[in-house]
């Protein structure tokens, strides 16, 4: 697809840089040009699933990603962003109001924001205009992610991070918000699809939140330094109270073995989650390669990642446990011969998670009477492992 996209700007004025010039491609090659400057990754992933399934899966992500936007923007205050996630709220569930929205909204981003997500602002009626061409079903999961990401992001925009987050239970939630909706949305998705993925489908809601918890957690520990140089810092103080280190006092000199070890706890337990992402995705058909294909990469990327911090926990910048693009074109292949066996499947995740989970070490499940009433369940993966993962968060946060 993105090759085709590629021969139809060479011979047109159509560029990112030039938002309306974008109005000239159908739906499918606007959307893949805009995933190929928002999200490499994603650009990568996402044409790998079926027809049918390609243009909600890519309008979920622009839709996910005009909330990160927002949320990212340094130039809005907490109430700016507050009032721009609630219309836009409105907006995904109605399919009124995107015009203004965007033309009130675009002239407010900074600089400092991506080049490509101040066109993806611009272009937002198109896109928009897509989410509401997919059946009822397709727009209430867009819509249910959308709201629950942007109250729950907001929460946490309030919130002073720079000495991280006060517990694990706290990152299980935060995880939910930016991740495990976006978990449950897939698997709705693949479900509205597929009556015969369908009949999996409540074991899938629940290890999407798990997949999508494992996922962000390795992008956590990847961005430490990175988040901490924007004074923000995402881990739980619970974890390293543990192993007798105060957050308090993290910095890029930080070297500490206490420190150390509260990151590999929080490796470990990202491992188990990715754990039940293996279990998430061997629950789906064999014959449905492209959905494999679209969970393995992602799951592959993360374990390598994991493995990298693991073997550098005196890092101190993300690019230094970046995998390389070789890393990446294991993975891809790894997972194409694979892919079809379970228990091949499980057989690489074991040779390729080897080390990450921490002998010894346990945590208990815990549960959770806070306020948004995020209550936390045990899941079970198939080895027995329980892991703990944060159920469905009501609407009315």
């Amino acid at each position: 697809m993105w090759v085709g996209i590629k021969n139809i700007m060479s011979k047109t004025q159509i560029s990112l840089n030039n938002p309306k010039s974008l109005y000239q491609l159908s739906d499918d090659d606007f959307q893949a040009l805009l995933l190929e400057g928002v999200s490499r990754t994603f650009a990568l992933t996402i044409p790998q699933l079926p027809a049918k399934l390609y243009p909600a899966v890519a309008n979920a992500y622009l839709l996910c990603r005009i909330v990160d936007t927002i949320e990212d923007e340094i130039s809005l205050s907490s109430e700016q962003k507050k009032y721009f996630c609630s219309e836009f709220i409105d907006i995904v569930k109605t399919g009124a109001g995107s015009e203004p929205f965007a033309v009130e909204l675009a002239p407010l981003l900074s600089d400092q924001t991506l080049p490509a997500e101040h066109t993806l602002i611009n272009v937002l009626p198109r896109v928009i205009q897509i989410t509401h061409q997919f059946d009822p079903d397709q727009i209430d999961a867009l819509a249910t992610c959308v709201e629950t990401m942007a109250q729950g992001m907001t929460l946490f925009q309030a919130q002073n991070l720079h000495h991280g987050l006060g517990t694990l239970q706290d990152m299980d939630r935060y995880c939910y918000y930016v991740a495990g909706c976006v978990g449950e949305m897939l698997a709705k998705l693949f479900c509205h699809y597929s009556p015969e993925i369908a009949q999996h489908k409540d074991k899938l809601l629940s290890l999407s939140v798990s997949f999508g918890q494992g996922l962000q957690m390795t992008n956590i520990l990847k961005d430490i330094w990175d988040d901490a140089e924007r004074g923000v810092c995402w881990l739980p103080q619970d974890i390293f109270t543990e192993t007798g280190f105060d957050l308090k006092t993290l910095t890029p000199e930080t070297n500490q073995e206490n420190f150390r070890k509260g990151l590999e706890h929080l490796i470990s337990i990202a491992y188990y989650h990715l754990h039940n992402a293996l279990v998430y995705t061997q629950l789906i058909p064999a014959h449905e390669t492209g959905i494999r294909n679209f969970c393995l990469w992602a799951l592959g990327m993360a374990v390598l990642t994991l493995k990298k911090i693991k073997q550098n926990l005196e890092f101190h910048r993300s690019d230094q446990v970046k995998i390389t693009r070789n890393s990446v074109k294991a993975t891809i292949l790894a997972t194409r011969l694979t892919g079809r066996s379970n228990m091949m499947l499980s057989l690489l995740f074991k040779f390729a998670s080897r080390g990450l989970a921490c002998p010894g070490w346990t945590y208990s499940p815990f549960s959770s009477n806070c306020a948004s009433d995020l209550a936390a369940n045990v899941a079970q993966s198939s080895d027995g492992t329980k892991v703990r993962q944060p159920s469905k968060v009501k609407s009315d946060i």
